[in-house]
C-alpha cells in the first residue's frame, strides 16, 4: 500500500519532533511545515531543518510569518521572558510567552497544505499538561478545529474531512522523553529554550528549559542540550 501524505507542524522542539518520529513509525509520507513567526528563539528554525534531514522527509517547507508585527508575547515582542518560575507558578494563568491565536493560525496554514496534498492527517505536538496556560493546546480546542478543518474544505464537504493529531497531547515529559528514546529522537538537534544565548546555548531558566530538565530528570537520562547550559 502507498503511504499517504501527512502534514507535520515540525518547530524544531522536542515535542513536535517526537510527534514527527511517531508519524513515521506508522509510514506515512512526511511533509514537514515549519513556521517562522519572528519568534525570539529563532534557532529552532535550524533544528527543523536537521530534524528534516533525520526524518528523510518528502518536503519541509519553511513558510515566513511575522506575527511580530502584533506583538503581545514574550516570543515575538519586547516583554521579557519569565524565568526561575516554580512549578505550582507555571500551571496557573496563561504565561506570556503565550503567542496570540498561533496554533489557530499555525494549523490553518497546516490544513491549506495538507489539501493541496490531499493529505489524510495533520499532526502536531500539543501537550496539555506541561502546558496548561495555553488555550490552543486544549483538547477543547482541537475538536473545534477538526470541525473546522470538516466545514471549511473542499476535501471536508467531499467526505474525507483531514484529521487532527495530537498523539502527545494527554503524556507527561517524561513519557513524551521516554518515547522520543524508544524512538531514536536525535534529542541533541531539538531545541526548547526561549531565550537561548549568541552561543545557542539553552539558558536553563525560561519556563521551557525547567519542564525539559524535569522531564529528562524524571526519565532517568542526559539531555545532550542541556550541558554547560546557562
Amino acid at each position: 500500500m502507498t503511504p499517504r501524505p501527512v502534514v507535520i507542524l515540525a518547530s524544531g522542539g522536542l515535542d513536535s519532533t517526537v510527534t514527527a518520529a511517531l508519524a513515521k513509525s506508522e509510514g506515512h509520507d512526511l511533509h514537514l511545515l515549519t513556521l517562522d513567526y519572528g519568534q525570539r528563539h529563532h534557532y529552532e528554525i535550524d533544528c527543523a531543518k536537521k530534524i528534516a534531514a533525520w526524518l528523510g522527509v518528502k518536503d519541509h517547507k519553511i513558510l515566513q510569518l511575522d506575527l511580530g508585527l502584533f506583538g503581545g508575547s514574550a516570543l515575538t515582542d519586547q516583554i521579557p521572558v519569565p524565568t526561575n518560575r516554580p512549578a505550582s507558578e507555571r500551571g496557573h494563568g496563561i504565561p506570556v510567552t503565550y503567542v496570540p491565536a498561533r496554533n489557530t493560525i499555525f494549523l490553518s496554514l497546516a490544513l491549506a497544505y495538507a489539501e493541496v496534498l490531499n493529505a489524510e492527517k495533520i499532526y502536531f505536538g500539543a501537550n496539555i499538561l506541561d502546558y496548561s496556560g495555553y488555550p490552543d493546546c486544549r483538547p477543547e480546542f482541537i475538536k473545534a478545529f477538526t470541525e473546522v478543518a470538516k466545514q471549511g474544505t473542499r476535501l471536508g464537504q467531499e467526505g474525507r474531512p483531514i484529521e487532527i493529531e495530537a498523539p502527545l497531547l494527554l503524556m507527561s515529559k517524561r513519557e513524551i522523553i521516554q518515547k522520543g528514546q524508544e524512538l531514536g529522537v536525535p534529542f541533541h538537534f531539538t531545541s526548547s529554550c526561549y531565550q537561548p544565548g549568541e552561543d545557542l546555548r539553552p539558558c536553563g531558566r525560561c519556563d521551557s528549559c525547567l519542564i525539559r530538565q524535569a522531564g529528562f530528570s524524571e526519565a532517568q537520562l542526559t539531555d545532550p542540550t542541556m550541558m554547560n547550559a546557562g
